[in-house]
């Protein structure tokens, strides 16, 4: 059974590019290098989260 991913991504959260990046990188180190099936579906989120967040405008302060 193939399963697809989806291509919305809900951004639930005020984090920024940088912290969702640092998440993905955390979660690169405590696999080892090799991702189970749970941490590749949440890996995937995760890229799509920073994707999300990477392409929105910068605000002005």
């Amino acid at each position: 059974m193939l399963h697809s991913m989806s291509t919305t991504v809900e951004i639930a959260s005020d984090r920024s590019a940088d912290e969702v990046n640092e998440e993905i990188r955390a979660l690169w180190r405590r696999s080892g290098g090799t991702l189970s099936v749970e941490q590749r579906e949440e890996y995937q989120r995760l890229v799509l989260e920073w994707a999300a967040k990477a392409l929105q405008p910068v605000k002005a302060a």
